[in-house]
């Protein structure tokens, strides 16, 4: 299953004290102590909020209702086109990851929604690089187009390189790889899990640690793989049991006779 995070905030050298505090606590799963740092009064501040709550339903899978008010706020504030289509970019993420949890299938809605910020973002904007993640988040798990998802992924790869945004590079990386893997290039597929597992690590992006060491294990031999397990394991456990989806992976393998 894949996922992603909105694009960081406070993870860059100059950040204001409030941007490191809000990061500090996102990257600990605590969206909701990070969103209540900030007050929802200007476009900007009401987008970031409703970004954290919207992440916190992919990594939980709770919180639906508070994410919906959230974004409803941040919707009313936005003026510009720019505010227009990145709250769209949100709504368009958050009735993706109902559908890809299985909560409510809302495809149709999350194509719209980021049909609509593509319509109100430019090429070359800063957050079309983020859009084009997410619309081939879109491709890959609901269309089920790698094709048009990995068209997509580049995108917003370079996106990313020329903003110099690391944590969406994290995921590029992440998804290019998961791609390659699905096609059989290994020795690919190992380069960008570890990449993403890099970045991720200088970043202190510890909720998305545990998922780029379980997917570089799937890359790698006894006893690395292993290994990689054990140490996406304790992590998983610190932050209590998130990113819920990932249980799965790292539940140990059945007994045989």
């Amino acid at each position: 299953m894949a996922h992603t995070a909105m694009s960081g905030n406070g993870t860059t050298a100059g950040d204001d004290p409030l941007q490191t505090a809000v990061w500090r606590l996102r990257s600990r799963a605590c969206w909701a102590d990070a969103a209540a740092l900030l007050l929802p009064d200007t476009p900007a501040a009401a987008l970031q909020r409703a970004s954290l709550l919207v992440e916190r339903c992919l990594y939980t899978e709770q919180g639906w209702e508070e994410a919906e008010d959230a974004l409803r706020t941040a919707e009313a504030l936005a003026h510009s086109d720019d505010e227009r289509g990145a709250a769209a970019c949100e709504r368009g993420y958050l009735a993706y990851a109902a559908t890809v949890l299985a909560v409510r299938d809302r495809a149709d809605e999350a194509r719209a929604a980021l049909g609509r910020a593509a319509a109100l973002i430019p090429p070359g904007a800063p957050q079309r690089a983020l859009l084009d993640f997410r619309r081939g988040l879109v491709a890959e798990n609901l269309a089920r187009s790698p094709q048009a998802a990995r068209a997509a992924y580049r995108r917003a790869h370079a996106g990313a390189t020329a903003q110099s945004d690391p944590l969406l590079l994290s995921f590029t990386w992440r998804h290019l790889a998961g791609l390659a893997l699905w096609d059989g290039e290994l020795a690919e597929a190992r380069h960008g899990f570890t990449e993403s597992l890099r970045i991720r690590e200088e970043l202190g992006y510890l909720v998305g640690t545990a998922p780029a060491l379980v997917s570089l294990a799937d890359t790698e031999t006894e006893p690395e793989a292993s290994r990689l397990r054990e140490e996406a394991r304790r992590l998983f456990r610190l932050l209590g049991g998130v990113p819920t989806w990932l249980a799965r992976q790292l539940a140990p393998p059945a007994a045989t006779a």
